[in-house]
């Protein structure tokens, strides 16, 4: 079991996996004595030993498989906060279909039924009650000890070179091995502590961005203007990509209408998943850069929590009506528990959207549909709203035929990847299609009214697909999407360049003439210096960073303690900047 994990872990390179076990031999033996115990408690709570023991080597499988697909897709390992989406089984078969050979299934199938059918030819053996409940025992504080061994460091676990090592999770699970590195996960934090951190140093900050002004980019209008996010599943825009051809142009819209408005780039903190963590981003302002590699703050902190400010709570206390809208299962990502700490008054979910139309009846719901429900729930209100908008239609897989016969050739791609290819371009001309109609139905709304859109990451295409491309080696244009502001009132057409998510909000208040609280301040100021903020890349005002300066650093440490204060402190800034 250890080593199917830790073979996972190593892209199933075996020479990998055997190169670790004689470098890192103690974590390799401490592991599977760990392994052991966890044998134990199934083989003591199912009344035959070999039905459980076997029913621990199924469950192991699951999860090899599980982290070997995730870290192909989308570059991570699978974290403990990954198994809640258990909750979503139904859900994530249909995310996930297609990620399986079906001759990899067929094979499965034939040594479960092999497998099965060898326990029920072997003796059954049944362990009395005393000593079942001994072994429980035994087992459960054998496998609590590891876990707290790991957990805090101690000189056992350093004195077999374990090392925690949060901030580069690939490293941690290759370094540390799958068992460890998923142990000493268990109880980990968003962020550690800053240096300096008190209230003291948050009046601080506090003061100094209350006494800065406040410029607004745009007029303000008569009235207060309905706001809405649109954020667009793995959209981005393929015609970026060098080396391949298209029969036309799949955003004709958008190509057109980014001269005429302010557009740009969003820098996106993920790749090929993790919807979440750019949607946390674009709504509260806290930037994934400051936390650990492979947080997800949705599942980790946010649903521990009773409030947390954002952009909901700070138009919500201007008198906005504040909606949510998902085209798909509410408690995907605890959306239903998150949503109303931010500050969501009301949280549409596909199985309360009144058109709920599909282009077949195994695709997600349309792009098309979704920006009707929207614009439907903006008419129909009689108060400012904010709308947050998170489609599904252009999650993988990429199907072809899933939204419909493919309607755009593409060329120069290999053949192995052409249906893939040319069914996320058809794909994408579909939401070109949709924002299109939003465009043209914002000029009928009546009140002021200002959209903002873009793609919360690239595509898990085939890697190929990227490779063939040249970008394998350009980290920010693996997470460069589209971003276009829009709005049926003049809010001028003055390029955004590239932005992180944490900085829409404050990019929108000001071509909307809304007063920026002192949080927006700060996010403005450390926009001007580094709009983009990613793990991967930093983005100065003229280009790639290489190097902060002392006032740039001094910049991101004020915003980094504002973030462990909101996300892991007293939440002193919760009164002082909003």
């Amino acid at each position: 079991m250890n080593f199917i994990m830790q073979a996972a872990s190593l892209g199933m390179d075996l020479g990998s996996v055997f190169a670790w076990i004689s470098n890192y031999y103690w974590l390799y033996i401490s592991g599977s004595l760990f392994f052991f115990f966890v044998l134990l408690v199934f083989a003591a709570i199912v009344p035959n030993v070999y039905s459980g023991a076997l029913l621990a080597f199924l469950v192991c499988c699951v999860l090899a498989v599980a982290n070997y697909k995730k870290l192909g897709t989308t570059g991570e390992p699978l974290f403990p906060w990954d198994l809640m989406q258990v909750k979503n089984a139904k859900e994530m078969t249909k995310i996930t279909h297609g990620m399986i050979s079906p001759t990899a299934i067929v094979i499965t199938i034939v040594v479960v039924a092999a497998l099965v059918y060898l326990v029920f030819k072997l003796p059954k053996l049944k362990v009395q009650l005393p000593l079942r409940l001994a072994m429980i025992v035994v087992s459960v504080l054998m496998i609590a000890g590891f876990i707290q061994m790991v957990g805090s460091q101690t000189a056992l676990a350093t004195s077999m070179n374990y090392q925690n090592i949060p901030w580069n999770q690939k490293v941690n699970y290759s370094q540390n091995g799958f068992v460890y590195a998923f142990a000493g996960n268990l109880n980990q934090k968003l962020m550690e502590k800053p240096e300096g951190y008190s209230k003291e140093a948050i009046e601080a900050i506090a003061q100094k961005y209350r006494d800065m002004p406040d410029q607004a980019d745009g007029k303000t209008p008569a009235e207060q203007p309905n706001v809405m996010y649109m954020m667009d599943e793995a959209f981005f825009d393929p015609t970026r990509l060098p080396t391949y051809t298209f029969s036309e142009d799949p955003l004709k819209f958008i190509h057109q209408q980014e001269h005429a408005t302010p557009s740009g780039f969003m820098l996106s903190p993920e790749f090929g998943g993790n919807t979440a963590n750019i949607e946390f981003e674009a709504l509260t302002g806290l930037s994934m850069y400051f936390l650990k590699d492979g947080s997800i703050p949705y599942r980790q902190r946010i649903v521990k929590m009773s409030t947390l400010p954002s952009i909901v709570s700070i138009l919500k206390d201007k008198g906005y009506q504040t909606k949510a809208l998902h085209p798909f299962d509410d408690s995907f990502y605890n959306r239903n528990r998150v949503y109303p700490i931010l500050g969501f008054d009301q949280f549409t979910s596909e199985k309360d959207m009144e058109n709920a139309e599909r282009f077949t009846p195994n695709g997600y719901i349309s792009d098309m549909a979704a920006v009707k429900e929207a614009v439907r729930e903006l008419q129909t209100s009689d108060k400012p709203t904010f709308l947050h908008l998170v489609t599904m239609q252009n999650h993988f897989p990429f199907t072809k035929g899933l939204n419909g016969p493919n309607t755009i050739t593409v060329g120069g791609v290999k053949p192995e990847y052409k249906d893939e290819m040319e069914t996320y371009v058809h794909d994408t001309k579909l939401t070109d299609e949709a924002l299109a109609y939003l465009s043209g139905e914002l000029k009928k709304i009546k009140r002021p009214t200002i959209v903002v859109f873009w793609g919360d990451h690239l595509p898990a295409l085939s890697a190929g697909i990227y490779t063939q491309a040249g970008w394998d080696t350009n980290p920010r244009l693996k997470h460069e999407t589209k971003l276009i502001y829009m709005a049926n009132f003049d809010i001028g057409k003055q390029p955004v360049g590239t932005i992180s998510p944490a900085f829409i909000g404050p990019t929108l208040f000001q071509l909307s003439g809304q007063q920026l609280p002192p949080y927006y301040r700060l996010l403005e100021k450390v926009r001007s210096e580094i709009p983009g903020l990613n793990k991967h890349v930093l983005l100065g005002a003229s280009g790639v960073v290489s190097q902060l300066t002392p006032e740039q650093q001094s910049l991101l440490n004020d915003y980094r303690l504002v973030e462990y204060d909101l996300l892991e402190g007293e939440q002193y800034a919760k009164d002082l900047l909003f």
